[in-house]
């Protein structure tokens, strides 16, 4: 449907110099992902089973103001210095609605006081635009997203004690990003855009908190490690940028994907490169976190490695 009415209104990305696409592709996939997010949590409310609490309704509130924000950008076109100010102003309304980073693991645990402002400012819009940033192949921030998302998920509910809640919004994004993969793949069919890019980023940065950093000290640091991708290409993106003279925000054809992809990597490879990176990372965190998010982390890959394999399958088959 999304795609239907991106090319009755020309919501369109048209190729360029920059991208790798050679055709017109519809650009506001975000549409369907929080939509089916979203509408998830309707079929909960009307099974009279909406998870009340645990910061659920500012996780919520934060990735549907995200969400706005980005389809605004991918119809109009927004100033990356105004992006940036509403995103800041979106981090501070979900940080006043208690998702916080208190403290770091240093030295025993040190309480960050009002420092806890600016640190959780930085990781939920840092971790935003990263998934923005990869959003450059087709299926792989898609791939990246689901990956992350159940590892995340697997250690909301393993660590000690466990959130759920949290859990629950990183399984049903998967669903979502699962679903929305099956258009996405090489030669994909719709982008996510800026819409679900901005989304899908500030949910993992939003339940990596609730569901990881908040339960144990050291646990803070286990979302570096599953959001290892991400948080590479946005580093080394913008310090490669700044140490130009340019400014971070502007959007160029160097980052690490666009790299393989110079190296001789097809799309596909690429893909499958940097998704098996996030498995590998995954996989460690649950390693650090415990034996049983280690044992589910191990099924759970098999299964989603066999259900996108699967779903690129379907749509092979289809074509013939």
């Amino acid at each position: 449907m999304v795609i239907s009415f991106s090319k009755k209104e020309g919501l369109v990305d048209e190729p360029n110099a920059r991208k790798i696409h050679t055709k017109p592709i519809s650009r506001i996939g975000g549409v369907a992902i929080w939509g089916s997010t979203m509408l998830t949590f309707l079929c909960l409310v009307l099974m009279s089973y909406y998870p009340y609490g645990k910061l659920l309704s500012g996780i919520l509130l934060g990735g549907s103001l995200m969400f706005l924000l980005g389809l605004v950008d991918d119809i109009y076109g927004l100033g990356a210095k105004f992006k940036l100010l509403m995103q800041l102003s979106i981090a501070t309304v979900v940080y006043l609605l208690g998702v916080q980073i208190d403290n770091v693991p240093f030295f025993g645990g040190i309480d960050l006081g009002w420092m806890s402002y600016p640190v959780t400012l930085l990781w939920i819009v840092g971790i935003s635009n990263a998934f923005n940033f990869i959003d450059g192949v087709d299926g792989l921030a898609g791939s990246v997203v689901t990956v992350n998302s159940i590892t995340l998920a697997i250690l909301a509910v393993t660590l000690t004690p466990p959130n759920p809640i949290s859990a629950l919004i990183g399984f049903i994004l998967a669903g979502s990003m699962l679903a929305f993969l099956t258009f996405n793949f090489n030669p994909a069919k719709i982008f996510m855009g800026d819409s679900g890019a901005l989304f899908s980023g500030f949910l993992l940065a939003a339940i990596s908190i609730t569901g990881v950093m908040k339960v144990a000290t050291l646990a803070i640091l286990l979302p570096f490690v599953v959001l290892a991708v991400p948080i590479i290409d946005i580093t080394y993106s913008s310090l490669r940028r700044i140490f130009k003279g340019q400014s971070p925000f502007v959007a160029d054809a160097e980052h690490i994907h666009h790299k393989l992809l110079h190296a001789g990597f097809s799309q596909k490879k690429t893909v499958v490169i940097l998704t098996s990176v996030a498995i590998i990372a995954g996989g460690l965190a649950c390693l650090f976190a415990s034996h049983n998010a280690i044992k589910y982390d191990f099924f759970l890959t098999l299964a989603l490695v066999g259900v996108m394999f699967l779903l690129n399958l379907a749509r092979v088959l289809t074509k013939k």
